[in-house]
C-alpha cells in the first residue's frame, strides 16, 4: 500500500489497494484504520467494488445506520443513495461545512463515500481537520469554550422545510442531541471543536459569569458560536478532493467536518455512503 499525505494537516491518498479485497482481510483494515486516525480522511481512486463489498469493508468499522430522510438502497441497508440530477433540488445541508448527523445523540464514527456517477467538474468535497481548528483558538477562547455545551438538530435543519407535522414527527423521532463543544476523540484523546452548521444554540452559556444583563446572552453566545463555527473555513486546516468514476473515501467523523460543493448543476452526481455507528460524546 502506497500512502501519499495530500496537506500539512490533514488528508491521504492511499494506491496499491483494493477497498472489495480489504473487505475480506482484517490485516488490510486494520493497517487503514491506523492511517484514518493519523490523516482523518483517506482517498482512494478506482475502486470498482460491489455495493455488498462497500458494506462489508464498511462493517469492519462497526455498525451501519440509516438516514431518517435520505434514502437507503433496499438491498443493502446503511447504504445510503444520495443521488442528485436536474430534476432534484440541492438540500441545503450537503453545502455547508458540517460533522454528519450530530444531531444523534451518538454521532457516527465515520463513512465511506463510493462515487457512482460526477459531472466532468465541480461537484468537489472539503474536509477539514477539527483538531487543528480547536489548537489554533486563542487561549482565552479555549477557556471559555472548556465547559460549554450545546444543542444539535435535525429539526432545524433537515426539518425546517418540511410541513409542521411532519416536522414536529421528525423532531419526536430524533429530539435534539447535546454534545460538549469541545469533545474529546475517544482513541487519540485529542480535543476536538464539535459544533457545525447542525448546532442551533449554547444549552450552559446563559450564567453570572458570562452574562451581566439578560440581553448579553443573545448576542455574546450567538456571535461567540458564529465564531466557532466559521473556523471550518480556515483553507489551512482543509484538504479538497476532485472526484472521478469510482472514487473513494473514508472519514473520521469524529474529528472532521466536510463541504459538498454544489458547482455543477445542471449534471448528475450520483454517491452512496456508508454511514458507521457511533459512540457517545464526552
Amino acid at each position: 500500500m502506497k500512502v501519499e499525505q495530500l496537506t500539512c494537516t490533514i488528508g491521504a491518498e492511499l494506491s496499491n489497494v483494493d477497498l472489495g479485497a480489504a473487505s475480506r482481510d482484517p490485516e488490510t483494515v486494520a493497517e487503514i484504520r491506523g492511517l484514518l486516525l493519523k490523516h482523518r480522511v483517506l482517498f482512494f481512486r478506482d475502486q470498482d467494488i460491489t455495493r455488498a463489498e462497500h458494506v462489508a469493508f464498511a462493517r469492519h468499522f462497526g455498525d451501519l445506520e440509516d438516514h431518517p430522510v435520505a434514502g437507503s438502497d433496499p438491498d443493502h441497508p446503511g447504504l445510503v443513495r444520495i443521488y442528485k440530477s436536474p430534476e432534484t433540488p440541492n438540500d441545503r445541508y450537503e453545502n455547508a461545512f458540517h460533522t454528519d448527523a450530530t444531531w444523534r445523540e451518538k454521532p457516527p464514527f465515520g463513512c465511506v463515500l463510493r462515487c457512482v456517477e460526477c459531472p466532468p467538474v465541480g461537484g468537489d468535497t472539503i474536509w477539514v481537520n477539527m483538531v487543528e481548528a480547536y489548537n489554533r483558538l486563542p487561549e482565552d477562547v479555549k477557556q471559555k469554550i472548556a465547559s460549554l455545551r450545546a444543542r444539535h438538530s435535525i429539526e432545524a435543519s433537515f426539518g425546517a422545510a418540511m410541513p409542521i407535522e411532519k416536522r414536529l414527527a421528525l423532531h419526536a423521532q430524533f429530539p435534539d442531541a447535546e454534545h460538549p463543544v469541545v469533545r474529546t476523540h475517544p482513541e487519540t484523546h485529542e480535543k476536538v471543536l464539535f459544533v457545525n452548521a447542525f448546532t442551533t444554540h449554547f444549552t450552559n452559556f446563559h450564567t453570572p459569569e458570562h452574562v451581566r444583563f439578560g440581553q448579553d446572552y443573545t448576542s455574546a453566545g450567538r456571535d461567540l458560536l458564529g465564531y466557532l463555527i466559521e473556523q471550518a473555513a480556515v483553507p489551512e486546516y482543509q484538504v479538497r478532493f476532485r472526484w472521478k468514476k469510482n472514487s473513494m473515501a473514508m472519514w473520521d467523523n469524529r474529528s472532521t467536518q466536510h463541504y459538498a460543493v454544489m458547482d455543477y448543476p445542471p449534471c448528475h452526481r450520483k454517491m452512496e455512503r456508508a454511514g458507521i455507528v457511533g459512540e457517545a460524546t464526552f
